[in-house]
């Protein structure tokens, strides 16, 4: 055998990326989005690679992709080689005073929650350069590593086998709408009087969710039979909902972390006297450790949660209150 067929060429390479991909998530669109190329690039790299070893490793079907067994053997061999070079990576990656630390956070508790409290961190730590990005991908330890991230603040099921996961806080779903909403609507005065219409959707709650995951939940959790969903309107960001539900166009499923700034202002009422525990939550997630800088975001982090903590008890107490008074 000639030693250049054994060699690892940046082709072989670029196959074998790819093939991992498809192969971890089942799917050439989603592993296009991991890697940030197009579905028929991510296609076309892994035939090639099959073409080379003169066998298939994946059975292609219109709704999933299928590893053969000589795909499942490769990927194992793979995914352990890679996680064995991203954990050196991590590792060999220096931390020095200074140096930026990127944090990617869901966009609408970006907005809503953390940067208002941004400013006592910065006071606190005014050594740690953190610069916080909004975006809302699935993340894993590789992509972290390859986009730079340091850190990221999820709303999600936490799934995350190959990194640090830390719950921040609990959630709870508070169906809300404008005074002025509910004044022109005197059936919102129970549940039952919500139909699909009135109702104001976050499609995408959390990677995998599907597109009324919050309200489905909520209306079994109230032993309440599911409206249309599709007379509703839908929204890609929780705070979009939120935003249209001030503006009086319907009726918004609230996390208390998003709206409670707008209930004390009156901006925002919340309806039934009822509250219902989300299945997510909010989750520090860290791909770098040990690391001193991680450390202090993380335990800042935890602190505002508690002292948020308090503050929201008063709301669901008060949400407590008007249940039992309606009743």
């Amino acid at each position: 055998m000639s030693t250049s067929t054994c060699l690892l060429s940046p082709s072989l390479l670029s196959w074998l990326r790819c093939f991992d991909a498809a192969a971890r998530h089942g799917s050439f669109t989603r592993a296009a989005e991991d890697l940030c190329v197009s579905q028929g690039a991510v296609s076309q790299q892994v035939k090639q690679l099959e073409q080379w070893l003169g066998r298939p490793l994946l059975l292609r079907s219109p709704r999933a992709l299928t590893l053969t067994p000589e795909g499942r053997l490769l990927g194992r061999v793979l995914r352990e080689s890679l996680q064995s070079i991203e954990n050196t990576l991590a590792d060999l990656r220096q931390e020095s005073e200074g140096q930026p630390v990127t944090m990617s956070c869901a966009p609408s508790f970006a907005m809503a929650w953390l940067t208002p409290r941004l400013g006592t961190f910065f006071q606190k730590h005014p050594q740690i350069d953190l610069r916080v990005q909004a975006e809302f991908h699935a993340l894993d330890r590789g992509r972290m590593l390859r986009d730079g991230v340091d850190a990221a603040v999820r709303f999600d099921l936490g799934n995350y086998p190959d990194l640090h996961a830390c719950e921040l806080l609990s959630e709870w779903l508070v169906p809300v709408a404008s005074p002025a909403f509910l004044a022109a609507h005197p059936a919102l005065a129970t549940p039952q009087g919500l139909t699909g219409t009135m109702l104001l959707h976050d499609f995408s709650p959390w990677e995998g969710a599907s597109t009324h995951a919050e309200w489905a939940h909520w209306f079994a959790y109230m032993g309440l039979p599911p409206p249309d969903w599709t007379l509703g309107r839908t929204y890609n960001l929780a705070m979009l909902a939120q935003s249209a539900a001030c503006a009086g166009q319907g009726v918004a499923l609230g996390r208390t972390a998003l709206v409670l700034d707008d209930v004390a202002a009156g901006r925002l009422v919340p309806l039934f006297g009822c509250r219902v525990p989300a299945q997510a939550s909010y989750l520090f997630v860290r791909a770098r450790q040990p690391s001193r800088v991680l450390d202090a975001i993380e335990q800042w982090l935890l602190a505002q949660a508690q002292a948020f903590e308090e503050q929201r008890q008063g709301l669901l107490q008060t949400l407590a209150q008007r249940g039992t008074q309606s009743a």
